[in-house]
């Protein structure tokens, strides 16, 4: 059996993922792209209320913890709920620290999702996620077997089509497309059984 990560390897990973993770959705909001998951549902919120983009992030996790609790266990959580807070509070203040004038759509859908892809990657090898549809992609995963990547993809292209109705044909495309690439980063990268030694 693989040994567990430590308390602080966990900590520094949760760390460099949610840094990652903030400085894509950075590249992503610059032109206006809209990602998939909570994170993006909180982006195409954002644009509709008079929230920010942590606030609206921090609340739509908030339900989904009953789950990760009963089926994924007390330590998921809370690391879970350390990695959402430090999304959340980095996706509000990053901005105070850099800022991006000029990015094309195209590179910022490319280098966001990848950004994003990795970060989501990083968590999800130290048994966390960014909450939400994670969470339910992670449970799948575990109990049925179900690459959470695909799942992933399916939900985030959903949510991503669904901003049709305030965005533009191009910034569409670019947002499906990004979405499509942070999935397949885990779906080529998080396989069931894949770094499990038993079944090499």
């Amino acid at each position: 059996m693989p040994a567990k990560h430590s308390w602080l390897e966990d900590m520094l990973a949760m760390l460099t993922a949610t840094c990652l993770v903030s400085l894509g959705i950075v590249f992503f909001n610059q032109p206006g792209l809209v990602v998939g998951g909570t994170a993006g549902l909180a982006l195409l919120l954002h644009k509709l209320l008079p929230f920010s983009f942590g606030q609206l992030f921090f609340m739509l996790n908030v339900p989904f913890y009953w789950l990760a609790w009963k089926r994924l266990g007390g330590q998921f959580v809370a690391k879970t709920l350390l990695s959402v807070t430090a999304v959340s509070f980095f996706g509000d203040h990053l901005h105070q620290w850099m800022q991006i004038n000029q990015v094309r759509p195209i590179y910022a859908a490319l280098m966001g999702s990848i950004l994003v892809g990795v970060g989501l990657l990083i968590l999800f090898r130290h048994r966390a996620s960014l909450g939400g549809f994670n969470i339910v992609c992670l449970w799948l995963q575990e109990r049925y077997g179900i690459s959470a990547g695909k799942v992933q993809m399916g939900l985030d292209c959903s949510i991503v089509l669904s901003s049709a109705f305030i965005t533009s044909w191009s910034v569409l495309l670019m947002s499906v497309s990004a979405a499509v690439i942070v999935n397949v980063v885990l779906a080529t990268n998080h396989k069931p059984g894949r770094y499990n030694p038993a079944a090499a």
